[in-house]
């Protein structure tokens, strides 16, 4: 499931727009650099249609779905707690399929019998 948690409004040249905030399921993973477990939820953004009134609305609401890492070619990102500037090779998505049913998606191909 996903949780919409929050929204931003961005600009374009086409003007200006609403993007909703995503978060997904509670995940746990180590550290690179201590290798203590630790808690996180991976976010991302999506564009919509949505006037701010509607957007602030759908706020706590979850749906179906999850986040997914995509690849991507390396980028600058700033940390935003401490202005620390790293290299990063990927970025975040929505994808309409649960997380335990994309292993289902990719495993169950069908298979064709040869006569």
């Amino acid at each position: 499931m996903v949780r919409i948690t929050d929204f931003k409004e961005r600009v374009s040249a086409k003007g200006s727009f609403n993007v909703l905030v995503l978060q997904g399921d509670l995940e746990f993973m180590v550290s690179k650099e201590t290798g203590k477990m630790y808690a996180t939820a991976p976010k991302c953004t999506i564009p919509s249609t949505f006037d701010s009134a509607t957007c602030e609305a759908l706020k706590g609401k979850t749906m179906t779905g999850s986040i997914v890492k995509v690849e991507c070619d390396e980028y600058d990102f700033a940390i935003p707690e401490t202005g620390e500037v790293i290299k990063l090779g990927h970025r975040y998505e929505y994808s309409p399929i649960e997380k335990g049913q994309m292993e289902n998606v990719v495993m169950n191909k069908p298979t064709f019998a040869m006569a």
